[in-house]
């Protein structure tokens, strides 16, 4: 059954902005200057003959989404700029109506994996475009569509996420896992997203794996534009209580140094939080473990900060079922560049992952399902 809120897709316009880092920002083995910023202008048409514009934009990430040793970073830059023009064709001739997380699906479940295995098959054989730099291009789309239906049902989008605008619940898109007694049957996302947000959270603060931390960092060749350059400098102007410290992954020496180092410098200056980020490059669990021990032995405090660890495995779950169970045992651990939809992390959740950071730039249609799965 339809309803008057359903719409259709009703023309699009793809941008792409160019963006300069301020510094090069490094994580895992790739260091960004510059980048791609992807921009949707998406219009929608109610059956009514109503019509309103979204707009969605992501970042295309070439270094976390693509990582290469064979491809330049411009290389790969072009590639998914490409790609995204063929989305732009594609969502532009998909012919489906309803709610975004309707259509959305239906796109990312018909569509997308077609038009990724094309694509590549067009490429005579150089480096694939990954799965997960196919969802983000994806994402600028998907965003959008969300932010039309919202402004031409005069509605914040959020509030569109249950049984008044949807015409289907969660079962058809979820399947339960086997150990919970939840039934998606009459679920919405809207039962699972926080019913009242607060109205401040704490902001993470990335710091890169080449960023300086204190002045015995300090080259002169950085930039003097009056902001701060090192970690210390940011800790004090903007009061930073939570940090996301980006690791290598390959030299567990460099990775503890670091760790110890950042949190030397930070905890006595108001910062309550740490997160280790190794960005998909470690092979084992021992690695990790061997990292988070040492840390409990000789720098309990430090160790007391470290919130959670992020994303240390290659993130094709599928192809990587490694058991984490040993490093969730010390502290949680969430899936991220693996999290690309709720069948991901009903995986991840068997080998012992214990959260997500789910992320709207690998679509907003994929992050509310996924959101509402790791919920139930």
């Amino acid at each position: 059954m339809s309803k008057k809120s359903d719409v259709r897709l009703d023309g699009i316009e793809l941008y792409f902005l160019k963006k300069i880092n301020r510094i090069p920002y490094k994580l895992g083995k790739g260091t960004t200057t510059h980048g791609t910023v992807a921009r949707v202008k998406m219009r929608v048409r109610r059956a009514d003959g109503c019509t309103a514009e979204g707009w969605g934009e992501v970042t295309l990430g070439v270094t976390w989404t693509w990582p290469s040793e064979r491809l330049t970073f411009d290389v790969r830059d072009r590639v998914l700029k490409e790609f995204c023009r063929r989305l732009a064709a594609a969502w532009s001739a998909f012919d489906a109506a309803g709610h975004p997380i309707e259509i959305g699906h239906k796109f990312l479940q018909s569509q997308l994996p077609e038009l990724q295995n094309g694509f590549n098959a067009e490429r005579n054989g150089e480096e694939p475009l990954p799965w997960l730099a196919a969802l983000v291009c994806c994402a600028a789309f998907d965003l959008a569509l969300h932010d039309a239906y919202g402004v031409v049902n005069h509605t914040p989008i959020y509030r569109t996420y249950n049984g008044g605008f949807m015409n289907d619940d969660l079962s058809a898109f979820l399947v339960p896992a086997k150990d919970t007694v939840v039934c998606f049957e009459g679920k919405y996302p809207e039962d699972f997203i926080v019913k009242s947000p607060p109205d401040k959270i704490p902001a993470w603060h990335a710091v890169g794996a080449s960023d300086p931390l204190d002045s015995s960092d300090l080259t002169g060749a950085l930039p003097d534009d009056g902001y701060p350059v090192t970690l210390e400098e940011w800790v004090e102007r903007d009061g930073l209580r939570c940090l996301k410290v980006k690791l290598l992954g390959v030299d567990a020496k460099w990775d503890y140094d670091r760790l110890v180092k950042v949190g030397n410098i930070t905890m006595g200056k108001g910062v309550d939080w740490m997160s280790a980020d190794f960005n998909c490059m470690v092979k084992a669990p021992e690695y990790v473990n061997d990292i988070l021990d040492r840390l409990f032995v000789e720098h309990p405090r430090i160790y007391g900060m470290m919130l959670y660890v992020e994303q240390p495995f290659p993130y094709a779950l599928p192809e990587n079922r490694i058991d984490v169970h040993s490093i969730s045992a010390r502290k949680p651990l969430f899936l991220d560049e693996s999290a690309h939809s709720w069948k991901m992390v009903r995986l991840g959740r068997g080998l012992g992952w214990t959260g997500v950071a789910l992320k709207t730039c690998k679509t907003q249609t994929g992050a509310l399902l996924a959101l509402s799965w790791a919920g139930a």
